[in-house]
């Protein structure tokens, strides 16, 4: 800046004098030069003012990136100093709550060494005070159990005291659960090693045959879970987690030893029983198909509407269904459950395993009868269902008829036992298969130890049924069925009752 401003100041010399001395010569150029020396004067006067603000504005700037600098340093330094004081802070309450914890521990352990130190001085307390015989007696008949922590509220059981005692007649005892007590105690036994359950220092555990009870007094009388509660004196909720455990139960223990399909030497006592029965040769089973009233799904709502129902008895009915094969005593050796009521009985039969295992072979050479709602098979043999029927076709029917009503009167005593088939159920959807499954195996443990139902319980079983839209699937079995009724008909095995 100062050797600039020398060099300006000598330019200025050097052109003063340049002017002054043409200036001598003549005077109309000393006053151009004079004026022409002005213009120059102004134009370095601005120069040097435009300078001057330039250096002004740079050391402006170089002041304002200064002070961004110390405020940013600044910043850096207070939010440092937050989140250190932040961390102590955290590590702080840490500190304080792990403190806490082990003092909480500490106080527990306390309190569980001076009960247990407590018990410990209560029994020897007693043992020093007994004699000998007296706690050989306690030993065996009055251990103290656990003491009981929790408040539970008191309800009565008299009537399950009562009904399980040993003067209860027999005849009472099977009123109210279907089955005699001999029945009873081997359906307990059976289920001993699934159900049982072990006390806790809360509260005792149900004791199995109150369990089993619950389940079979509430499946024979389809009675509400309010009322099942006050018969054995439980809580509704225990009432009904009992009822699905113990269903459950006999599903996976019972199921396989009751309810399953007969082996060979089974297969052939069957076919001659259900030979002398209607003189149809090979038939191993009788099918029959029902439904079971539900209240209104959340889902697919239209699939469980029951038309049939509905129009019949004039009120909205949902349903789902349950098919059945039965031998020649009304015992299940197959069940299908849980299709919707909506479904005809040869939908749920193409559904069925059932009809997979026809399809494998495992049926050839044997008939499984059934009614007009199912179509006729290789291995399902039906009655005819065409007008103008002639003297052959109306026997056959009739023996057919026979057979079918083995299954129809296996279904209408499995109602009659378990009335909670033959109303609305409190049970999910998607619980009633293990539950309706329980209704076939005690069915079946009824019959096979016979069990006879009480006539009080006979049910009148309505289920429509309806010809399939395709009802003959096989040229050969129609010609089977002709070959079967021309044999009743002409070796003396058919009927005439059709006729009055």
């Amino acid at each position: 800046m100062i050797e600039n401003k020398l060099l300006q100041q000598r330019k200025r010399r050097k052109t003063d004098a340049a002017i002054h001395g043409g200036a001598a010569a003549d005077p109309k150029h000393q006053m151009k030069t004079k004026g022409l020396s002005e213009i120059i004067t102004s134009l370095l006067l601005f120069d040097d003012h435009e300078k001057h603000e330039l250096d002004e504005i740079d050391k402006s700037d170089h002041d304002e990136k200064l002070q961004f600098e110390q405020n940013h340093i600044s910043k850096r330094r207070a939010m440092a100093d937050y989140y250190s004081s932040l961390q102590s802070s955290h590590e702080d309450s840490e500190r304080i709550e792990s403190a806490r914890k082990r003092k909480s521990k500490a106080a527990n352990a306390a309190f569980a060494s001076a009960a247990a130190e407590a018990v410990e001085k209560s029994f020897s307390t007693a043992s020093a005070v007994t004699d000998d015989k007296e706690k050989e007696k306690d030993e065996k008949t009055a251990t103290p159990g656990p003491q009981r922590r929790l408040w539970v509220k008191n309800r009565s059981k008299d009537w399950w005291d009562q009904c399980s005692g040993p003067d209860f007649p027999d005849a009472e005892f099977k009123k109210a659960f279907r089955m005699g007590k001999q029945t009873f105690e081997m359906i307990c036994s059976e289920l001993t090693a699934v159900v049982a359950k072990e006390n806790t220092m809360l509260r005792d555990a149900v004791p199995v045959r109150q369990r089993v009870a619950v389940c079979i007094w509430r499946l024979a009388t389809g009675e509400p879970l309010r009322l099942v509660s006050k018969k054995f004196g439980l809580g509704i909720s225990t009432c009904h987690k009992l009822v699905l455990e113990v269903c459950s139960a006999i599903r996976n223990v019972l199921m396989p030893k009751y309810l399953r399909w007969p082996d060979e030497a089974g297969v052939i006592g069957m076919k001659r029983e259900f030979e002398a029965i209607s003189g149809i040769p090979n038939v191993v089973g009788a099918m029959y198909t029902t439904h079971i009233p539900i209240i209104a799904p959340k889902i697919s709502v239209a699939a469980y509407f029951n038309r049939r129902h509905t129009e019949r008895n004039q009120k909205t009915s949902y349903s789902i269904t349950v098919q059945g094969v039965v031998d020649h005593r009304g015992v299940f050796s197959d069940v299908c459950i849980g299709y919707p009521g909506s479904m005809s009985d040869d939908q749920v039969l193409e559904k069925s395993t059932l009809y997979q295992r026809a399809g494998a072979g495992s049926y050839q050479g044997s008939w499984i009868v059934g009614g007009g709602g199912y179509p006729l098979t290789d291995w399902v043999l039906v009655p005819y269902t065409q007008q103008n029927l002639t003297w052959t076709q109306h026997a056959f029917n009739e023996k057919v008829g026979d057979v079918a009503g083995v299954a129809r009167g296996a279904f209408a005593r499995l109602k009659g036992r378990w009335g909670c088939l033959q109303r609305r159920t409190e049970v999910k959807l998607q619980d009633l298969p293990v539950v309706l499954g329980a209704c076939c195996v005690l069915h079946n443990i009824c019959e096979m130890r016979g069990e006879d139902p009480d006539p009080d319980l006979d049910f009148d079983l309505v289920d429509d049924e309806m010809v399939p839209e395709v009802a003959l699937r096989s040229a050969s079995a129609m010609k089977a069925r002709d070959a079967i009724a021309h044999n009743l008909l002409h070796h003396n095995h058919a009927g005439t009752s059709f006729l009055s």
